[in-house]
């Protein structure tokens, strides 16, 4: 019998919301593609690509904590629209400066910078606004959901973009600009729902409440900070032009079919997870996830095959999207409303924190070392992260149930 009989309905705001991540997830895919690959080919620096990830890191460090006041004290809605509005104007400029030949290394980097600042205005927004759109019971599920829309978008993203880079980069960006105008009317779609402001007034203690909170959570806080480590460590994004283009010896196209084979991975568990979510034994299978997660990545680092790349990266994507589903649920079940938007800013500072930092750490130790060393120090650090956490976190370790017993019935 299927699980999900009985649950409770999902609403149109809900499916908005879907519509809204599955397309401007989908651009923002196609632009960092096209973006490293550009940058790739106009340097040949694996210090550059990590530069690119360097870029965007700083201004969503400096900016997901405000952003999240704000979405706190704001629409929701609107803020996403703005979000998705930067990435807009990133591809536009783009796109003309690339018809025009003026594109170089330092016009990348600072539109890099306005990706960061995009990216930490959005997640916030769209973290803390999906938990009014369900109701709690389905929250799990509805979790699971937006995560497999996400990596639907994440498998046919980069594989169309990098056949349409093959064409030329402003196809791309083009492309692009579609895909976030759609995201845009989208965004407006999604049902307005109320904020429940806090009653303390606007000061940096308030800002930064978030982090107080989460400090007295430490099965929230052990969750969001094994994906961090894990992540700065394991992540192998910015390598993949120089595996492509000087270990497997492929073009654009095979670039975006090696940036979609995570996706792959974890929409295939995604979609399971969605109809058999995950309930029992919520510790041992979040550690389990992300120690499998290192082991893909210690296989594709030293792999000289296009297939076996694929599957070690489609493996690592399905150990993802175990460790996504329980570190949201987590934060989203045991985050009171009024404080939902500055909590949701530090786990997108964590989340962006792990994607951007181990894109640098990964090109700047490719630059000194090479790129299988980097990738294989990335898995193997992922897994010395994971034995400290189960010392570290015990309670981590033992939870049992993903909701808690007084909601789960």
């Amino acid at each position: 019998m299927s699980v999900s009989s009985g649950a409770p309905p999902l609403t149109r705001g809900f499916y908005y919301f879907l519509l809204t991540r599955f397309v401007t997830n989908a651009a923002n895919q196609i632009l960092l593609l096209a973006l490293a690959w550009q940058m790739y080919d106009l340097t040949s620096s694996a210090w550059n690509l990590g530069l690119v990830g360097l870029a965007q890191f700083v201004p969503t460090i400096l900016l997901t904590i405000p952003s999240g006041h704000l979405a706190d004290r704001l629409d929701r809605r609107m803020l996403i629209a703005v979000a998705i509005g930067c990435q807009l104007v990133v591809a536009a400029v783009l796109g003309v400066g690339t018809l025009e030949h003026w594109v170089g290394r330092e016009v990348i980097l600072g539109l890099s910078v306005l990706i960061g600042i995009a990216r930490a205005l959005q997640m916030p927004a769209q973290q803390a606004i999906l938990p009014k759109l369900v109701p709690l019971k389905g929250l799990p599920r509805a979790l699971a959901m937006s995560t497999s829309v996400m990596q639907v978008s994440v498998v046919a993203a980069p594989a169309i973009g990098g056949f349409i880079y093959a064409l030329g980069a402003a196809w791309a960006y083009g492309l692009c600009l579609v895909l976030l105008v759609a995201g845009i009317f989208c965004a407006m779609g999604i049902d307005r729902v109320p904020i429940i402001k806090s009653k303390e007034g606007a000061s940096l203690s308030t800002m930064f409440a978030g982090f107080d909170y989460m400090l007295k959570q430490p099965v929230v806080l052990g969750a969001i900070s094994l994906d961090l480590f894990a992540v700065v460590l394991g992540g192998a994004v910015s390598l993949l032009p120089i595996y492509a283009k000087d270990i497997l010896h492929t073009g654009p196209e095979g670039l975006g079919l090696l940036r979609s084979a995570p996706a792959v991975g974890s929409l295939m568990l995604g979609a399971f997870v969605s109809r058999m979510p995950i309930k029992r034994k919520v510790g041992q299978k979040l550690f389990a996830a992300v120690a499998t997660f290192g082991i893909s990545i210690l296989v594709f680092a030293y792999s000289t095959s296009f297939a076996l790349s694929l599957v070690a990266l489609a493996v690592s994507g399905a150990a993802d999207v175990v460790s996504v589903v329980i570190r949201q649920t987590l934060v989203q079940l045991e985050t009171p409303d009024e404080m939902r938007g500055r909590v949701s800013a530090v786990n997108a500072t964590f989340i962006s924190t792990s994607n951007q930092l181990g894109e640098f750490r990964a090109g700047a130790m490719a630059a000194w070392l090479g790129a299988v060393n980097s990738a294989m120090i990335g898995g193997v650090g992922t897994l010395l992260v994971v034995a400290l956490w189960m010392r570290l976190f015990p309670a981590l370790a033992l939870r049992d149930r993903l909701v808690p017993e007084r909601d789960a019935g």
